[in-house]
């Protein structure tokens, strides 16, 4: 088992796939600081408040000047602006994932398929490639006459 083990670690596909992991982790956590510092900021200048962060609803109806003296008070919040951070993080990582996927197809060479049928001068059917004679209409492929 442990020799199985190590062969699969040792596949190129699991490695990358390590390396992925741990570069998307930390790319990550680069658009999160982008909308949380850069991006939520503006915004909140823009709307007049401090942050989409600190968006939230209290489950009793009160108001309360933060999350964090609701959730002091006891009560339960929704934490809406939070959530809406997290869409703008995905929305972002997803566009920055796709842009690089299409460049990435872009690099890849188109696979060749393999030609296995032609078509028959005669009649145009598709036949095999290896055929002599053409199933559909029986002309002979080889020397160029009919023979019906």
């Amino acid at each position: 088992m442990w020799k199985e083990f190590k062969e699969f670690i040792n596949q190129g596909n699991v490695m990358d796939m390590a390396i992925g992991i741990i570069i998307g982790g930390a790319f990550g956590k680069i658009v999160s600081s982008l909308v949380e510092d850069i991006l939520m900021p503006v915004i909140g200048l823009i709307t007049g408040g401090n942050g989409m962060e600190s968006l939230f609803y209290a489950l009793d109806g009160n108001t309360y000047t933060s999350i964090e003296a609701a959730q002091a008070a006891g009560v339960g919040t929704i934490n809406y602006g939070m959530f809406i951070t997290a869409i703008i993080d995905f929305l972002i990582i997803s566009f920055v994932i796709f842009l690089m996927i299409k460049q990435i197809n872009k690099l890849k060479k188109p696979a060749v398929e393999e030609v296995t049928t032609k078509n028959c001068p005669y009649c145009l059917t598709e036949i095999p490639l290896e055929a002599t004679r053409c199933p559909h209409c029986t002309s002979s492929l080889e020397d160029g006459h009919t023979h019906a």
